[in-house]
């Protein structure tokens, strides 16, 4: 780490752990007077301590502030990141053997080396945590899994005529943004409820611009049409005002001015402009009555219940802005099982907020040990404060039981499907008489039309069923295979996952494989346990001799899976290592299972196909000229018209455009006659 010397004399180092700004377009995380506290430097004579032994050494120089420490293996991974008031007190314990489970006690067996950093608060170290566990993900800590960014509504403000769009990611573009809402789905109803109540564009910019006359949404009365002045800017501005104020909560306010409009209206006979403002009024309270729940005394708000049963637990969270429920999610964090449901629920809040706005309110199901520290934590970051609190009656306490129960509902639907799960892969593996219980099954499939656009899919299941996170899809480059080759499309799939995983991670050690109560500690696999090939023998023949070239026939199951008679479901041949082959009971849930995981991998790799051969069919000419970018070719179809018009197009012609260099000129006009030149 290279760091540098600040005025009180304290360095400020350069590691991207203690500034890293977050993909949703969050505040970047506070800087500190961070001191790296690294001895890597003169202490050879520590190189063979491990464990406790080594943690000792390293408290005798640790201060009594707060700061950050992450404990790592010998091969340099991060194992746990914790914080902590004073530093030198909380490792302490590590090193006089203050464990209270085996999992503490493998962790600190396992550890080679630790690293510190102070800060000056210990609310900078509660967020500094949260960074670095979500960054580094150390196996010993706990969790946030499916961590997706929340969607957004987008009014935007970079346009005379402004638009509502559903938005995700980096909040780059000016306008004014409100959620989170659970789900795309959700912003996509809400969307399309407000366009009728406010007419709204949703059309993309370019669109807007090309447009000479009203399209369907301006006819059926869901747009203004703005694009082609069918409303006056100022009317359509006091639509946008209108839109953001329901959005911010002002919806009675809205409906009140809405609903004077229509009386004037209808008291000057104009009926068909009341009628326009029926529909809108009708539209809005279609809108609040799909959100659910709407306790009135909550405005700002975000609920959290966790229920923690069986080893494992599930936070559900709703979300409740401007009066109005927008929808839940419900979180399964990685956790040691012997965890309380508080523990791990203080531990999720702080990573849960890393890289999204916080509300003025927070309502638990249950307290945390860390709440005041939390709330403090949060508003630093917030820049407003937030109260964090356990409502014991009233309102808020039935929403959060409401919260409870639905966290309840979905640990019942996980645990089931956990231990169908584990049922299933134990099953897999007495049936086909495997060394051990697969942690991870890997199924490849190909698709393609008579051999164009050739896409080879690979999907992943584990103990938690399909793994999405693992999905690869493989385009086929090869030009040497023959279209419609589907045992050359299989090699060149499994050469390039194989050899890469080879590279990467080297082989996998089959030696001792862990026990089903040890694997929870563990990460994801790497290497897969089982591969199920789409195909009957010849498909494995040219499978097995791509694992005989690279070595790992000893170190991977290939099962082959083909068809049955007729392509018929049920009546799949197996074709398993060894030779021969054999078919299983129609009602065998293991058939059912393999025949689950195969129609994934159809299906994923029916899409990717799809998708690939859609942009093949949209490509434009102009995408394959190197220099020509969005604004280019914007410039230049704007000008000409059409691709086919810029090929036609003269020297001269192309130079008159705006941002076409001779230089970029010369460059289009070569690439579409440089069959005329070299003949």
């Amino acid at each position: 780490m290279n760091g540098r010397k600040l005025p009180d004399g304290g360095i400020l180092f350069d590691d991207d752990s203690v500034e890293e700004e977050d993909d949703a377009g969050g505040e970047a995380l506070p800087h500190s007077p961070a001191l790296e506290i690294d001895w890597n430097e003169g202490s050879a004579e520590h190189n063979d301590l491990r464990g406790q032994d080594l943690i000792a050494e390293f408290v005798k120089r640790l201060p009594n502030g707060p700061g950050v420490y992450r404990m790592l293996n010998e091969a340099g991974d991060v194992l746990y990141v914790g914080k902590a008031r004073s530093l030198k007190k909380r490792v302490s314990n590590y090193a006089q053997g203050r464990l209270h489970s085996n999992r503490l006690t493998r962790m600190v067996r396992e550890t080679a080396h630790m690293e510190f950093v102070t800060t000056r608060t210990e609310t900078e170290a509660l967020l500094l945590e949260a960074n670095l566990i979500k960054r580094l993900r150390p196996r010993f800590n706990v969790l946030l899994r499916d961590d997706k960014s929340f969607p957004y509504i987008l009014v935007t403000g970079d346009h005379r005529a402004p638009a509502i769009v559903k938005h995700r990611g980096a909040r780059a573009r000016k306008g004014d943004y409100f959620g989170p809402f659970a789900s795309a789905s959700a912003v996509g109803r809400t969307i399309n409820s407000l366009q009728r109540a406010f007419l709204l564009r949703t059309c993309t910019d370019s669109v807007f611009e090309t447009r000479t006359r009203p399209c369907l949404l301006y006819q059926i009365k869901r747009c203004a049409g703005p694009c082609t002045h069918e409303v006056s800017d100022a009317a359509y501005a006091e639509l946008v005002d209108e839109t953001r104020d329901f959005l911010s909560g002002k919806s009675q306010k809205v409906k009140e001015h809405i609903a004077r409009a229509m009386a004037e209206a209808s008291e000057e006979l104009d009926f068909e402009r009341a009628a326009v403002f029926r529909d809108r009024l009708a539209a809005l309270s279609h809108v609040q009555s799909h959100q659910g729940i709407n306790p009135a005394s909550v405005d700002e708000a975000d609920v959290f219940a966790i229920h923690h049963e069986g080893g494992i637990s599930c936070i559900q969270v709703f979300f409740f802005r401007t009066g109005q429920n927008w929808g839940n999610r419900a979180y399964f964090p990685k956790a040691d099982p012997q965890l309380s449901g508080a523990e791990v629920l203080n531990a999720f809040l702080a990573q849960f907020y890393d890289d999204k706005p916080c509300p003025k309110t927070i309502l638990l199901s249950e307290g945390i040990e860390e709440m005041d520290l939390l709330s403090a934590a949060l508003s630093e970051r917030a820049g407003h404060k937030v109260a964090i609190s356990v409502p014991q009656r009233g309102e808020k306490r039935d929403v959060v039981d409401h919260v409870l129960g639905n966290a309840r509902e979905a640990h019942g639907r996980k645990l089931a499907e956990t231990a169908s799960q584990e049922r299933l892969l134990q099953g897999l593996a007495e049936t086909f008489k495997l060394p051990y219980v697969p942690r991870r099954i890997e199924i490849y499939d190909n698709s393609h039309i008579m051999g164009t656009n050739a896409v080879g899919g690979m999907v992943v299941a584990g103990p938690e069923g399909f793994v999405k996170s693992q999905y690869r899809k493989f385009n086929i480059k090869s030009t040497d295979i023959t279209p419609g080759d589907d045992f050359g499309m299989m090699r060149e799939v499994m050469t390039r996952r194989f050899s890469r995983l080879l590279k990467e991670e080297g082989l996998p050690d089959r030696s001792a494989e862990p026990q089903l109560e040890d694997r929870a500690d563990l990460p994801f696999p790497a290497w897969p346990d089982v591969i199920l090939i789409d195909g009957g023998q010849g498909q494995m023949t040219a499978v097995r001799a791509i694992m005989d070239e690279l070595g790992i026939t000893d170190h991977v199951i290939a099962i082959g899976v083909a068809k049955g008679v007729d392509r018929e479901a049920g009546r799949e041949r197996f074709f398993p290592p060894g030779g021969g082959n054999f078919t299983l009971p129609p009602r065998d849930p293991v058939l059912y299972f393999i025949q689950r995981m195969r129609d994934e991998a159809h299906r994923f790799a029916i899409g990717s196909h799809r998708a690939r051969r859609k942009k093949e069919m949209v490509k434009n000419p102009l995408d394959e000229i190197d220099g020509i970018g969005p604004s280019r070719k914007r410039a230049l179809l704007q000008h000409f018209g059409t691709a086919k018009a810029v090929s036609r197009a003269a020297l001269s012609d192309l130079m008159a455009v705006e941002g076409i260099s001779e230089a970029m000129a010369k460059s289009i006009y070569n690439h579409f006659h440089e069959k005329e030149s070299n003949s």
